[in-house]
């Protein structure tokens, strides 16, 4: 046996490999898209691909060369247009792609219990229509944004969420952010999101936790002062009018936190009891 017999194996196992490798990255990329503003865009981009064809196929001199000119632009065209989802994927790979040993408990890991001070204070807070809004870190730092911020670092609690939002505080105004278990800074401002296809009953205080939701792998809790109604974002996808329990279901599946359950022996009835004492 000589290596050239086994040269088309290796060479059909390395174009399998190239071909499943291209399939899994073009899967990703049309999943982060899907949903997006960016859809619309793409779908233009190859309309004008098409036109750009159908000019070279039939000769159309002038067509062709305005469409060529393009061209030279669509590579910084589609770095302005899709700085937010090149963002996101960005950070879709680096979260998949991390070491799991090294990383495991990152800097957004909370304790099995800390959630319940954020689903707690927020509901105490839409029952009083009292505007809230807090975000939690995962895997990217959101330091630039504290630093702009009142720093807090102190133990997250239910108390002390109330505290701040509570209107006649100088600290109400602004964001709360979350590392770990702690309340590393509040009265924090954050970008807006431009996203065109948000509802217009969003006020600033929920946009601004849609933008810092599409630049990073943060999560949100928003409460709102109109209506009272708690908002949980992540990603940019908006789920609105929670209850305590769903959004400590939300908390729990996007920390990652493993939901114990405590397992209760049955309740006696009444007859099993006399029972007992007759016996006995």
């Amino acid at each position: 046996m000589f290596l050239s017999d086994y040269i088309p194996n290796i060479n059909t196992v390395r174009n399998a490999l190239d071909f499943a490798l291209v399939f899994a990255l073009v899967y990703v990329l049309l999943k982060l898209l899907r949903g997006t503003r960016a859809v619309p865009t793409v779908v233009g981009m190859i309309v004008l691909g098409l036109l750009y064809w159908f000019a070279v196929a039939q000769d159309l001199a002038t067509l062709e060369f305005v469409l060529r000119s393009a061209v030279l632009y669509i590579g910084v065209a589609i770095i302005v247009l899709f700085q937010s989802e090149i963002r996101q994927a960005l950070i879709y790979f680096g979260n998949r792609l991390r070491l799991p040993v090294a990383l495991r408990g990152g800097r957004g890991a909370l304790g099995e219990t800390i959630y319940d001070e954020i689903v707690l204070a927020a509901t105490t807070l839409a029952s009083e229509k009292i505007g809230a809004l807090i975000v939690v870190e995962r895997n990217v730092g959101l330091r630039n944004f504290i630093d702009a911020g009142v720093s807090l670092d102190a133990k997250l609690s239910y108390d002390l969420l109330v505290t701040i939002f509570n209107p006649s505080t100088p600290l109400h105004d602004g964001a709360v952010v979350i590392q770990r278990e702690r309340i590393a800074a509040a009265s924090v401002f954050l970008p807006l999101t431009k996203n065109p296809s948000i509802s217009r009953e969003l006020g600033t205080r929920h946009r601004a936790a849609i933008g810092i939701t599409e630049g990073s792998d943060a999560i949100s809790v928003v409460v709102s002062e109109e209506t009272g109604l708690i908002t949980f974002v992540e990603g940019g996808a908006v789920k609105r009018n929670l209850d305590a329990t769903q959004l400590r279901a939300l908390l729990l599946t996007s920390l990652e936190i493993p939901v114990v359950e405590v397992k209760r022996e049955p309740t006696k009835t009444m007859k099993e009891s006399e029972t007992e004492i007759t016996i006995s």
